[in-house]
């Protein structure tokens, strides 16, 4: 609405001054903005509206200027504007704000970068709030940030439409209580079918919240619980739902042998179970049944330190369909154990031998004989692999991604030897074994990190032998 000037004749909108436009405020709460035009403006000359956009669309020959983003300026004649599709101007939109420029441009962002950009302005959050740019993320939400403190102390949950728009399948809550998870279900419409996934971490959810949380997010096919202690196996056993085919249970104390029976009574579509559990024995790795010897691809027993190589034997007997198995920090696994993996697991593609220091030359003997279609092996921190063993790996030409970070002789309590003292051990693998592994001529990924056999030479000799393998020192 225009005002009316001193002689009661409409004033325009807004007058020019020294070039430039003043804009009224605008509605996204940035403020008020100008914008130079290329020549002065006439005194009482109502506003025009700014000249087209002059530049190509984006290329990596012609890439957008910040003049051009902002809706600046033309350029000079006889510049890029001559590239210039035919058309009116007019039915041409800003190229700061063409849909299908951005589209393509958002893509070079990362995840970061896009939280900052959609702040920018409403066009650029609409096409930023798509799904198709966040598919693969997991928002991360701490239990403060689940709140809105208001003016008189109360908390108010915090508007979660922003996350519905963007499409996010899973989210990671960190530090909440069972009552903050019945909030998130009552405060989020996508809850009870759209989210797919759940990751709890350093929660106090206790069996009932866990039982409500599974009841009320009929969607959820994928369960994270790392830190939890106040849930016990009773609350497995109550919650735990058959159309869950992954479950990571990592760093829980209540969970022992029976929650292993739980889950393989529970889940008959179970195809990934990572589990991180100082109190599982060796009788709890038979109750698998047939049901996910079927189904089950990916078994992660990580720092379980009372598995043996009976439970070994367990494992190949009822899950003989692995395709990923790891065995890091089971320490009391020897070479016999791995036998065992190799000579009935052969569709194995990933096997993690970390932290085991039982594991000798002779394990990698197996490795290597049996196991042909391996393309990733992690053997960190197993300390008694010598050049011998790294020979028998170099026969495997399925192998696509190896570790060997911190294999080097260490004392008997697990600490490394000061670099100082040459007499606190000798490095097992040298310049001289490692080279071999030139012959890996598939290898793709090969990381070094604190082995002392790795000199400066051996990576430039790896750069010459295996160029198309990353080499992380």
């Amino acid at each position: 609405m225009s005002s009316p000037g001193i002689d009661g004749d409409p004033k325009p909108p807004c007058l020019p001054r020294n070039g430039l436009v003043k804009l009224p405020g605008q509605p996204n709460g940035l403020g008020a903005a100008s914008i130079t035009k290329g020549t002065p403006a006439t005194k009482n000359r109502p506003c025009q509206p700014p000249p087209p956009p002059t530049l190509p669309p984006p290329s990596l020959a012609a890439p957008l200027s910040r003049a051009a983003l902002a809706g600046g300026p033309c350029p000079p004649a006889g510049g890029p504007a001559s590239a210039l599709a035919p058309g009116h101007p007019a039915e041409r939109p800003p190229l700061a704000t063409d849909e299908k420029i951005l589209n393509g441009l958002f893509w070079y962002f990362s995840a970061c970068e896009k939280c900052v950009l959609a702040q920018v302005c409403k066009a650029w959050r609409r096409v930023l709030y798509q799904p198709k740019f966040w598919a693969g993320l997991t928002p991360v939400l701490h239990a403060k940030e689940l709140y809105n403190v208001l003016p008189g102390g109360e908390k108010e949950f915090v508007n979660l439409q922003g996350f519905a728009a963007r499409g996010f399948e899973g989210f990671c809550l960190v530090g909440v209580s069972d009552l903050d998870i019945c909030e998130f279900i009552d405060n989020y419409a996508l809850s009870k079918k759209g989210v797919k996934a759940m990751s709890l971490k350093r929660s106090t959810i206790t069996d009932a919240g866990l039982e409500v949380m599974l009841e009320q997010m009929q969607g959820v096919v994928r369960l994270e619980l790392s830190g939890c202690n106040d849930f016990t196996e009773a609350g497995l056993w109550s919650s735990l739902s058959a159309r869950i085919t992954s479950l990571s249970v990592s760093d829980c104390i209540n969970v022992a042998d029976d929650a292993i029976a739980a889950i393989s009574q529970l889940l008959p579509n179970l195809a990934e179970l990572s589990l991180q559990a100082y109190h599982v024995t060796d009788t709890a790795l038979a109750y698998f049944t047939a049901r996910q010897g079927h189904s089950t691809h990916t078994l992660r027993l990580l720092s379980c330190w009372e598995i043996t190589n009976h439970g070994v034997v367990n494992v190949v007997h009822s899950l003989p369909n692995l395709t990923a198995l790891s065995l890091s920090g089971c320490s009391k696994v020897t070479d016999d154990g791995v036998e065992l993996v190799a000579e009935n697991l052969r569709k194995l593609r990933s096997l993690d031998l970390s932290w085991c220091p039982r594991i000798t030359d002779m394990a990698l003997e197996y490795v290597a004989c049996d196991l042909h279609r391996l393309e990733e092996l992690v053997l960190d921190r197993c300390v008694r692999i010598t050049d011998t063993g790294l020979s028998y790996l170099s026969t495997m030409s399925s192998l696509r991604s190896l570790y060997l970070r911190w294999c080097c002789q260490v004392g008997a309590r697990g600490e490394l030897p000061p670099p100082s003292d040459p007499a606190a051990g000798c490095p097992l693998l040298t310049t001289t074994g490692l080279s071999g592994l030139v012959q890996l001529q598939e290898l793709e990924e090969l990381e070094l990190t604190n082995c002392p056999g790795a000199t400066p030479e051996l990576f430039k000799y790896f750069s010459q032998h295996l160029p198309r393998c990353l080499v992380i020192e």
